[in-house]
């Protein structure tokens, strides 16, 4: 039986994961279960699974979830400290699914108790590859992706040499504001910015996927995880989503991985590697699909792919920077206090600020130095949007 753990058990990606779980009981033991505030839904899956431990991100709530916890014997706990230990228990499979920065630490600690760890947390190879790969070699430990683009490049490369690869596409629905006329991207409501086409997912990453900084984090992770060069990455657009990704060989040859928007292919696939097993996905009929539609991205509607572009230029903690501020960003974004096209402009600012650290610029990466990156950068953020707002 297998130990599992699921970081950001109450998310999309960690239901998922429960809901493949769930249907070989005898195939898996649960250690560990995070969540944020959905203690309701954090204790029930706790409960049903059995785990040791559930943990939630907010220290305030540790008794709401004891008290949804009492007469069981999963254990409750809170805050980082908390996630921190419960990653470090002995797994052999964590799935980190936490979002945001928030989900290195906990990554690292599994990578170095010897779990495989399969990764939905994309923010932990943009904010620190270089870190999260030493880690995983020197653990002699494995990283599986989850992300829907990386899991199909992952998957096509299979039997393949990296040095064999010319290009990689990955793939970018466009979010829900792809068919709209910029001008009016301006007045775009978080209403609207919340409603994905193709993709059932949290509200955050939804809204990723409208400003395309989504995809902008992922071209960062396609570079760090495959080591490619940035210019061997493309993005293109393809409103059905059935392609994930395509990777292009220097006989020119393109393999694609096509499939229905569903996490769970990706999620099972990790979750079953190095087997296939079946899976409760759709099976496509093309047929009815009838025809695949692709566009080039428009950079002025998706400015956060050029900022990514940069990014990969500079390398070393730039990566923080960015995802920092593009948090806080969609922090303010979400609270009403910036205009859509404003989170752009405001981490192209921040970005901006970070050039002109050399300190920074050169440090060397580690948990310290990442985590200390991200605080500078939200507080520069939070900077930039005061100053913008008195102009």
């Amino acid at each position: 039986m297998r130990r599992v753990s699921i970081l950001g058990a109450t998310g999309s990606i960690g239901q998922n994961t429960i809901d493949l779980i769930s249907r070989a009981p005898d195939e898996f033991r649960v250690v560990a279960l995070s969540g944020g505030g959905n203690i309701a839904q954090l204790a029930r899956d706790a409960r049903a699974l059995r785990a040791e431990i559930a943990v939630t991100a907010y220290p305030e709530r540790l008794q709401d979830l004891r008290d949804a916890l009492a007469g069981s014997d999963v254990r409750a706990a809170a805050g980082p400290e908390a996630l921190v230990e419960a990653a470090s228990r002995p797994a052999d499979w964590v799935m980190s699914a936490i979002v945001g920065a928030a989900g290195l630490a906990p990554g690292l600690a599994a990578l170095q108790q010897g779990a495989t760890l399969a990764l939905a947390n994309k923010e932990s190879l943009v904010c620190a590859g270089a870190l999260v790969l030493d880690t995983a070699r020197r653990a002699g430990t494995r990283i599986l992706p989850v992300d829907s683009e990386h899991s199909a490049v992952f998957q096509a490369l299979i039997g393949e040499e990296i040095d064999a690869v010319e290009r990689i596409v990955i793939t970018a629905s466009g979010g829900a504001f792809r068919d709209w006329p910029l001008e009016a991207l301006r007045s775009a409501t978080l209403a609207e910015a919340s409603s994905h086409p193709n993709w059932d997912m949290g509200q955050r990453i939804t809204i990723d996927s409208a400003s395309m900084f989504n995809k902008a984090l992922e071209l960062i992770e396609t570079k760090e995880f495959f080591a490619v060069q940035p210019d061997q990455i493309e993005v293109i657009v393809h409103p059905e989503s059935l392609i994930h990704a395509l990777v292009g060989f220097r006989d020119g040859a393109l393999m694609a991985h096509v499939g229905p928007p569903d996490m769970r292919h990706a999620i099972g696939f990790a979750l079953n590697w190095p087997d296939r097993r079946d899976l409760p996905v759709e099976r496509l009929d093309l047929a009815q699909v009838g025809q695949l539609n692709f566009r080039a991205p428009d950079d002025r509607r998706y400015p956060a792919l050029n900022l990514a572009r940069a990014v990969m230029r500079r390398g070393g903690l730039s990566g923080a920077v960015f995802n920092g501020a593009k948090e806080r960003a969609l922090d303010a974004f979400i609270a009403g206090t910036i205009g859509f096209l404003d989170m752009a402009a405001v981490v192209e600012e921040v970005l901006t600020r970070f050039e002109a650290q050399a300190d920074l610029m050169d440090a060397e990466m580690t948990l310290e130095t990442v985590t200390r990156t991200d605080h500078l950068a939200r507080t520069w953020a939070d900077s930039v949007m005061a100053e913008r707002a008195g102009r």
